[in-house]
């Protein structure tokens, strides 16, 4: 029996579109976006000579010749993490990075949509010890509110761990699960039946994360245009039917690790803070000290705030703390090279199969790189991770993705929501947010800094 005064606990409704006993009972499938391309097959010394200490993935040599921030790109430094948020929502590969298994036979520990699986893993039924007794709409949090809940041993009560990999992925989460509590509030007002006020705030927040990956994040990262053009005409390589979604492994091992030439050399968590790398100083995986919190001021531009650091900019290189990450994010390795993220992005492009950059873009129609733009001759072709991250340098001024990487960027996202029954997309795709926005369309500082208006429709 609950304690009195306390809250019914959500029901698992037959009808709802987020209902835990739906889900795929296996793992979901990862696939190929271009199956007619065959792989690079590079020799893998040679990739781990271009992503180790030194190569031309360190960004170390270079930095050398520029200032810290001589490589800032245009947008604010916390779309990179948000991107980590989506890849974590979206796909999990626990293979090794030496390979060992056949393409074939990956099995992604995600479902392939964007529903916020990250952080509702099951639900107030199937996952209780993520919500609070008393209150089971609502997610439990740290005893201050500013980290998640942890057991006695450190360990984060998360809905996905690598969510706790790093201060900005923790924080964000943080961000999230106290906006899902605030719309909690907004449908308590507006008397909503208590019985499907966590229903309810669910869709209603990851109909908002929908439109935010859309319209704000894409933008962002691809153009507005293409943006449009993939919503109008449909995806030409990547347009699952409904219920049938899955990963292509040209994005999740490829174009999706984009991110990672966007990760500053270091960071400020607060105004006129120190600057410090993101590891080992920022990394995760234990309780978050009261005075070692970010002000997402610093990472977003917010209203009212001067402007936030800025992404590093995308040009085929890697900052230092990336080189050389530290043993509690990869774990004991028995090579000192598989350290680098660089060189590991390499591997699973290799381990994986996955064609050259060149390939890919003579098959969408764009212009291969040059030698001179590529900065190195790569014997058989250029693998498509490094290929997305020089493309972006010279076909979108380090700013955005280019036509390969934003074309398979775009095409997936977009996908993966048409593929969704339950998504906005899906089911609404005229919907427009119905939470509060400072400007004149609603976006992610806007969700990050949800407050409690009166109402909520």
């Amino acid at each position: 029996m609950p304690e009195s005064g306390s809250r019914v606990a959500a029901r698992d409704h037959c009808l709802s579109l987020v209902r835990a006993v739906d889900r795929p009972a296996g793992a979901a499938r990862y696939g190929r976006m271009f199956p007619g391309l065959g792989p690079l097959g590079t020799d893998p010394g040679l990739l781990v000579r271009a992503g180790g200490d030194g190569g031309i993935c360190d960004a170390a040599p270079v930095l050398d010749q520029l200032n810290r921030d001589g490589d800032d790109a245009t947008e604010a430094a916390g779309w990179p993490f948000f991107g980590q948020l989506i890849a974590h929502d979206i796909t999990a590969d626990r293979s090794s990075i030496t390979g060992g298994v056949d393409p074939g036979a990956l099995r992604n520990a995600r479902s392939p949509k964007l529903n916020l699986e990250i952080m509702y893993s099951d639900g107030p039924i199937g996952s209780p010890y993520l919500f609070d007794v008393g209150d089971p709409a609502k997610f439990l949090l740290g005893e201050d509110g500013g980290d998640v809940p942890r057991n006695r041993q450190g360990v984060a009560l998360i809905g996905d761990p690598r969510n706790d990999v790093h201060l900005f992925a923790l924080s964000l989460h943080v961000a999230l699960l106290h906006a899902h509590n605030h719309v909690v509030d907004l449908l308590r007002e507006g008397g909503v039946p208590e019985a499907d006020v966590f229903d309810r705030a669910r869709v209603t927040l990851t109909w908002h994360y929908q439109w935010i990956v859309v319209h704000d994040f894409l933008s962002r990262l691809v153009g507005e245009s293409l943006v449009e053009q993939v919503l109008a005409e449909g995806g030409r390589s990547f347009a699952p039917p409904p219920g049938q979604a899955y990963i292509p492994l040209e994005f999740a091992d490829a174009a999706f690790r984009y991110g990672h030439g966007q990760i500053r050399h270091t960071y400020r968590l607060v105004d006129g803070g120190p600057a410090v790398p993101l590891f080992p100083d920022l990394v995760g995986f234990g309780p978050l000290p009261a005075g070692r919190r970010l002000d997402l001021a610093q990472i977003f531009d917010v209203p009212g705030h001067p402007p936030a650091q800025r992404a590093k900019r995308l040009d085929g290189r890697l900052a230092a703390s990336l080189i050389g990450l530290p043993e509690r994010v990869t774990g004991v390795v028995d090579t000192a090279a598989y350290r680098s993220l660089a060189v590991r992005d390499l591997l699973r492009g290799g381990t994986t199969g996955l064609p050259s950059g060149e390939a890919v873009a003579r098959l969408v129609g764009a212009a291969p790189l040059t030698l001179d733009e590529l900065g190195q001759a790569w014997p058989h072709g250029t693998p498509l991770w490094f290929y997305i991250l020089k493309e972006a340098e010279h076909r979108g001024g380090g700013d955005r993705l280019g036509p390969v990487g934003g074309r398979i960027v775009a095409e997936v996202l977009i996908g993966l929501l048409r593929a969704d029954p339950a998504s906005y997309l899906s089911l609404e795709p005229d919907w427009e947010p119905t939470l509060p926005a400072a400007g004149a369309r609603f976006g992610l500082t806007d969700l990050l800094a949800l407050q409690r208006p009166a109402s909520c429709v």
